[in-house]
């Protein structure tokens, strides 16, 4: 009769692979086994294992052991209390005890003596404890929750499913997607899905921290650790502790802000600004770029090493130009919206309103939707809204739909009408428009308001 216990080989030498599986299928329940580390993810994330064991070297590099290390790091982050085991040759031992101090709780020698590999398989799985039940509801309970993300195409319906089915993971996610996607929205759809939705969501927007805070803000500083230090302050990954926290624009990073977030996320540990104390971390990483990281890679602006960390999983967010199906639905909610907001008349979108929001290419996206539709629903006078509350009169758009509403032009307005709202104040004014106040300055820079 053979053990519970559920063991996954990872291993690419199909002699190796077919003798551990022979082996520990007489005293185990389950044992699967795989040749390709690349399907680690997809294995991790459908499926459950006690105990991983887990070969140092690959087909890509038969001897230095990094690949090793980087497939354990992945594991680890897919399921940090995953019980690793290394298969390793006699000349790697040194790396391997190197390894379990990185995380895997033992090593096997090739070729190996079946008692000691049973031993060290049954040793492991005894510290292979079951995560507790949450008593939080998981994905399946919250399906029914509203999405912050109205779309009802056969794209964003898809790209719906994938969130909902990663949500249950703690792997970490890229988002990537032009300016005004939605990106934001959909790193709160899946926390909110998460195990961690009753924990705390922090987003950071890399391109609004300045390079000389950026420590300061992100892992915290002590009291007197420089000028302005007054007293000890938590950073972002502290305040998003259990949580989840969303690295916006990561792109903006430069090359060395890139080498400590990497060191952060390798150790899963800050040390605040002006002390020496480790403060361990327990948080879900998401990130978000409207540019491509792969092309900067190339360029050398921006780590390897790091977009191997935060794209475990990746999700590319379509245009609004691709899914031209949802422009109606968006514009119908944006209109409800701000009818309300501004206590306004207008209720419906015209025929011919509708037949040009749907020929417009909205380059800013759905961001721009709603920005048109909001100066719109101000502008209009009756129940109807027309094209010419949305779209710029005697526009060339009008006339052969190649240019059409001055996004600037609103954001202008926008800007001006929340200032006067908050008598000048920048941090009210910036809360109400949803950016930061460094992105708000520069904007009235910009406008030169």
């Amino acid at each position: 009769m053979p053990h519970t216990g559920t063991i996954l080989i990872i291993d690419d030498d199909w002699d190796v692979l077919r003798a551990a599986q022979l082996l520990l299928k007489r005293h185990f329940a389950k044992v699967e086994g795989e040749r390709n580390p690349q399907q680690i993810p997809y294995l991790l994330n459908n499926n459950q294992y006690d105990v991983i064991l887990l070969d140092m070297n690959f087909t890509r590099d038969r001897s230095s052991g990094k690949e090793g290390f980087l497939w354990l790091d992945r594991i680890l982050d897919l399921n940090p209390q995953a019980v690793v085991i290394l298969f390793t040759a006699y000349g790697d031992v040194e790396m391997a005890v190197r390894a379990i101090k990185a995380g895997a709780a033992d090593f096997v020698l090739k070729p190996w003596e079946n008692d000691k590999l049973l031993a060290t398989v049954r040793s492991a799985m005894k510290e292979s404890v079951p995560e507790p039940k949450k008593e939080e509801p998981g994905p399946e309970d919250k399906k029914d929750l509203p999405s912050p993300i109205i779309g009802e195409s056969p794209l964003m319906q898809a790209l719906l499913e994938t969130a909902a089915k990663i949500a249950g993971t703690d792997a970490n996610v890229l988002i990537l997607g032009e300016n005004g996607t939605g990106k934001d929205l959909l790193a709160r759809y899946i926390h909110q899905l998460s195990a961690r939705s009753n924990q705390p969501f922090v987003p950071a927007d890399m391109g609004a921290i300045p390079e000389t805070l950026f420590e300061s803000e992100l892992f915290g500083h002590v009291k007197g650790a420089f000028t302005d230090a007054r007293a000890d302050r938590k950073g972002r990954f502290e305040e998003a502790d259990k949580g989840t926290i969303f690295l916006d624009e990561i792109s903006n990073l430069s090359l060395p802000a890139q080498a400590k977030l990497l060191n952060v996320l390798q150790s899963r540990v800050v040390v605040p600004v002006g002390s020496n104390k480790q403060r361990s971390l327990n948080v879900r990483l998401i990130c978000a770029s409207n540019r491509d990281l792969e092309k900067m890679v190339d360029e050398g602006s921006f780590r390897q090493d790091l977009l191997y960390r935060i794209n475990t999983i990746e999700i590319q967010l379509p245009p609004l130009r691709e899914r031209r199906e949802d422009i109606v639905l968006l514009a119908q909610h944006f209109l409800e919206q701000y009818r309300d907001k501004y206590k306004r008349e207008v209720r419906r979108l015209s025929d011919s309103l509708v037949s040009q929001l749907m020929r417009y290419p909205w380059p800013g996206n759905v961001r721009e939707l709603q920005h048109a539709i909001e100066r719109a629903v101000i502008l209009a006078q009756s129940d109807l809204l027309q094209p010419e509350h949305v779209f710029k009169k005697n526009s060339s758009f009008s006339k052969d739909a190649d240019t059409g509403f001055n996004l600037e032009e609103t954001e202008r307005e926008l800007i001006r009408k929340a200032l006067r709202e908050f008598n000048g104040s920048i941090t009210e004014a910036a809360r109400k428009l949803g950016l930061s106040r460094a992105a708000l300055y520069r904007r009235i820079e910009k406008y030169g308001i």
